[in-house]
């Protein structure tokens, strides 16, 4: 069996509450009462370029590099200005990162929760092929495996055929913070999927909970380009009445939020009851003002995010926002994966044999 002093943990600076938070639960899981951080510096010289150094011995231990590429609010000084860190910025410090270990550790994984350039997991006509890339870029580097949640195409794995990726789902610690919350009777409940790309998410939910799913098909304007994709025309319904329902949608993630507020706005015209939004990672690209509207509109009664992905302060204690703890959910995860055993029961495929309803409950 593996020493469990092997295990350490590398937390990037866009993800230091979240790194914390799981450094808290291995320490009561192994009931040690040392911390798994490993100190780093991330420095920059004032063309913009950047270094960095372990200032902690990692020699022989299993390394977890735990890294959010979604957090805006991290920034640099760059010539004369302060520059706020993209999501390449974060993920060229990954790299980084990695260098410095070499040699050293025993073995890398990179968690990363939100995976980097995900959207853009396929290639069409003469476009960039960005996360399949990145991946074999992280594959070149040596490191063991890769850690991740709700990736946008699990397919996208098919780029590094022999390095180990790990795709998690929040469902569960969701699922739970909702019905904790909420007054809800699995008879009047529909979960719905705001376009085909969802629609697995949206059904493996609906076979969790036992209740009936639904889908809307985004006609798009294909001669068009809008913040780099084609608007959309329209929101077409496919499925059961929503009438007198309270509705689930679920997506991997919300950007700019149009669209699932559109979605939300025509379930509404349909006479749909509470609306609800599950959703792994919630960008606020546009910021929150169009969420505000919507709520105070009744178009949506509540979003369900995860805490694996940067949200501004101002916009955490909105009353439309219910930010669920997937810490521990993270820490089991590395736990498990340390000791080299089985994944299996933390995976979404097994959450269908725990009944979220009692024989009591609607």
């Amino acid at each position: 069996m593996k020493s469990i002093d092997d295990l350490k943990l590398i937390v990037m600076d866009n993800c230091k509450e979240l790194g914390e938070q799981i450094d808290n639960h291995l320490k009561k899981i192994r009931k040690n009462k040392e911390s798994y951080i490993v100190p780093i510096k991330l420095t920059r010289f004032n063309n913009g370029e950047g270094k960095s150094c372990l200032t902690e011995s990692i020699r022989g231990k299993d390394v977890y590099i735990i890294s959010d590429i979604g957090n805006y609010s991290c920034t640099y000084k760059m010539f004369d200005f302060t520059n706020h860190m993209s999501p390449d910025d974060h993920y060229q410090d990954i790299k980084r990162i990695i260098l410095s270990t070499m040699g050293h550790a025993k073995s890398v994984n990179v968690v990363m929760p939100l995976l980097y350039e995900a959207r853009q997991h396929r290639r069409k006509s003469r476009e960039s092929l960005d996360c399949a890339l990145a991946l074999q870029e992280l594959e070149h580097l040596g490191i063991k495996g890769i850690i991740t949640f709700d990736a946008h195409d699990p397919n996208v794995q098919n780029a590094i055929p022999n390095l180990p990726f790990d795709n998690f789902y929040t469902t569960n610690d969701t699922l739970r913070t909702f019905l904790e919350k909420e007054e809800i009777n699995k008879d009047e409940l529909l979960v719905i999927s705001p376009d085909m790309g969802a629609m697995e998410r949206a059904r493996y939910l609906a076979e969790i909970l036992q209740v009936d799913v639904g889908m809307f098909y985004k006609r798009r304007d294909l001669s068009k380009i809008v913040d780099g994709k084609n608007p959309v025309v329209a929101h077409e319904y496919l499925g059961k009445s929503v009438k007198d329902k309270d509705i689930i949608i679920v997506d991997d993630m919300i950007a700019s939020g149009g669209s699932i507020i559109d979605v939300a706005h025509e379930l509404k015209s349909k006479k749909a009851r509470k609306i609800y939004c599950f959703t792994t990672f919630t960008l606020f690209t546009m910021g929150s003002a169009i969420f505000d509207n919507a709520y105070n509109k009744g178009w949506i009664d509540k979003i369900y995010t995860s805490n694996l992905s940067y949200i501004p302060e101002n916009i955490q204690e909105k009353p439309w926002l219910e930010i669920v703890d997937c810490s521990l959910y993270a820490a089991r995860i590395i736990d498990t994966l340390n000791k080299d055993e089985s994944i299996t029961d933390l995976s979404i495929y097994n959450s269908a044999r725990y009944n979220f309803f009692s024989a009591d409950d609607n």
